[in-house]
């Protein structure tokens, strides 16, 4: 009976969680004044001209923008988070709790105190309009460092690490061959975590974003329609379209995610 109590429970959240991506497919179907008359609860005729419309705006484009910012946002910040994570945690040298004290200090501070320096960073650095900008901010990501710092802490024996260097290996060849394959949770919930939030991030792109060539899917939904009507039922369309990568990729690193989320959370 507890059992079966327990199963009902999370069906029945489960529906609840995902109801709202249900309406969002169902009003992808609809035509866009529609859905002022109450929210649609059965799928509409109107499919292929709202996906007509996202198609003949440039959806393709747009989204393969937003691939690249994810996918090298993604590996920028693994790279940087892992290496800072590793000089951290496993090693000793004079300021090392400075900086680990330095990184917890930026986490608390907001990303858009420092938005406007930033973004006159990049134009002088000639990158301004384009791309770069919303890939190079993962370059300093204090979370991810973080991150790594707590999971290499208390995921990787120091006296593994010894070992190795007893026997010969350099720190190079420690981290790419003993290190990286113990983090493998560590690095696929991090890269979870970056993909997602490149993925929906808005404010960056459209700060830092003028030409419509280079609009990511944020920008690109926020804008699609015509001059003198908002297409809402299109925008329902693009969205499920944008949601299908990430529903993929969660639920295929879902395990590996979790295992990440609390590999670094217990100790021994």
């Amino acid at each position: 009976m507890k059992t079966a109590s327990m199963w009902f429970c999370l069906i029945v959240i489960s529906l609840l969680s995902l109801f709202p991506f249900y309406i969002m497919i169902v009003m992808g179907t609809h035509y866009s004044e529609d859905l002022f008359k109450g929210i649609p609860i059965l799928p509409g005729n109107y499919l292929g001209e709202n996906l007509k419309t996202v198609l003949q705006a440039d959806f393709l484009k747009v989204y393969g923008n937003s691939l690249i910012v994810s996918v090298a946002s993604v590996l920028l910040a693994t790279l940087t988070s892992t290496l800072i994570g590793y000089a951290v945690a496993k090693f000793e040298f004079r300021g090392r709790k400075l900086l680990q004290t330095f990184v917890i200090i930026t986490m608390m501070v907001p990303t858009q105190v420092g938005l406007i320096g930033y973004i006159i960073e990049m134009r002088h650095l000639g990158v301004g309009n384009t791309l770069w900008p919303v890939i190079l901010v993962w370059a300093a990501f204090p979370f991810g460092a973080f991150f790594m710092i707590q999971f290499m802490r208390d995921s990787i024996p120091t006296d593994l690490l010894e070992c190795a260097r007893i026997d010969g290996c350099s720190e190079p060849g420690i981290l790419i061959r003993i290190v990286l394959p113990i983090m493998k949770p560590g690095l696929a919930t991090l890269a979870t975590l970056v993909f997602l939030w490149s993925w929906n991030n808005y404010l960056l792109p459209l700060v830092t974003i003028n030409k419509s060539e280079w609009y990511t899917l944020p920008i690109f939904i926020s804008n699609l329609g015509i001059v003198h009507r908002t297409d809402y039922a299109a925008r329902m369309t693009a969205l499920t379209m944008t949601t299908i990568p990430v529903l993929i990729l969660f639920i295929l690193g879902s395990k590996t995610f979790m295992k990440g989320l609390t590999a670094g959370a217990v100790k021994g």
